[in-house]
């Protein structure tokens, strides 16, 4: 008797056993899946960081990269970017943390600029190092814009006062002559226009480019926007002696801002006036195709060449400096409708062929009120 009753306690306890050891596995397994599934979750979460992340170990293998960092050419084909390279081995050295700009050797992704901090990462006794990179392509990009389009203004504000000063002391070298001061007048008069419109332009295009929406947004007839903007050059029209002709009525409305968009409309009108021989006509169009309303400026004058479509928007680009100097012209009119067209959800578009014209088309998506 005394035995079956240790027999049945000894089976009681290892069953006991087993149940506390089942349970004890499960917990453990449960916990490996928890840490492996928090590994996953950050693996994933560097291999999909919108930077690059390279870390490197004591021995100066690459023991992880994740695809931006590839993208922007801090690896390729399993080798460090010849700059980085040097500045790790420093890192290791006297783990300081630095910062490395450098051009991808294969650009991708149109990555053409890279900044990478490279930083000791110690853990556990062991060093490593861990480079994080970033894309500066748009930002160098722009610091270049900024520092072309200071230049430009520069040279373009010195040509108007540098003349205003020339022409002044020309004038005062004959006060006592009055046809000779009555010319010398008038060109400082047209130069001084020239300049302050210049600034002008200068001040709406700083406003266009801002990131705050335009304030006086409202439903406007685009018939009413052609006809202001024709009125307002048909006196430099008849100077020119060129037929401005307008054609079509869209019936169509836009939300916009009456004032910038006559602006805009007005100086496609006022460059196909400047660029046309005279005796020819340039026509105003309008047309409506499904949700947009196009507003078409049509000259047969000297045309623009394939390679110069893609600058014409650009500020103080001229296709043709003279010409532009003789008409007073800014370089600013066109880059001008491109970005009110845009503050519009628009876009202008050029189409155009050598000594047979240019077609300029702003398009404008329709406003339909509450519908």
């Amino acid at each position: 008797m005394t035995t079956l009753v240790a027999f049945l306690l000894g089976v009681t306890l290892m069953g006991l056993a087993l149940l506390a050891f089942q349970g004890m596995r499960r917990r453990i397994t449960s916990r490996y899946k928890n840490v492996d599934a928090v590994s996953r979750v950050l693996q994933l979460s560097v291999q999909e960081a919108p930077i690059g992340i390279t870390v490197i170990d004591h021995n100066e293998d690459i023991n992880l990269c994740n695809y931006r960092a590839q993208d922007m050419g801090v690896v390729h084909n399993q080798m460090l970017h010849q700059e980085i390279r040097p500045l790790v081995k420093q890192c290791f050295t006297d783990r300081e943390t630095r910062i490395c700009d450098f051009t991808p050797i294969k650009k991708r992704l149109r990555v053409t600029s890279v900044r990478a901090i490279i930083q000791p990462l110690v853990l556990n006794d062991d060093c490593f190092v861990i480079i994080y990179s970033t894309d500066e392509s748009e930002n160098v990009r722009m610091e270049a814009a900024r520092r072309d389009f200071v230049a430009n203004v520069s040279h373009e504000l010195k040509t108007p006062v540098g003349g205003v000063a020339l022409l002044t002391e020309a004038l005062l070298e004959g006060t006592d002559d009055r046809e000779h001061v009555e010319y010398f007048a008038t060109l400082i008069h047209k130069e001084a226009l020239r300049l302050g419109e210049m600034i002008t332009e200068l001040i709406s295009l700083s406003k266009l480019q801002g990131a705050e929406a335009l304030p006086d947004m409202q439903p406007v007839l685009v018939d009413d926007i052609v006809s202001d903007a024709v009125n307002r050059n048909k006196v430099a029209a008849d100077a020119a002696e060129i037929v401005l002709t307008r054609k079509n009525k869209s019936g169509a409305m836009v939300m916009g801002d009456r004032l910038l968009l006559v602006t805009a409309v007005s100086n496609l009108i006022s460059n196909a006036i400047n660029y046309s021989p005279a005796k020819m006509p340039v026509i105003v169009a309008t047309e409506v195709i499904e949700d947009t309303v196009h507003i078409q400026v049509r000259d047969q004058g000297i045309g623009i060449a394939p390679k110069y479509q893609e600058r014409v928007f650009e500020r103080f680009f001229r296709v043709d400096k003279a010409r532009s100097r003789s008409t007073g012209g800014t370089g600013l009119g066109l880059a001008i409708v491109k970005h009110v067209t845009a503050n519009h959800d628009g876009e202008v578009t050029l189409y155009s062929e050598l000594s047979k014209g240019a077609t300029f088309t702003m398009k404008l998506p329709i406003y339909r009120g509450m519908q």
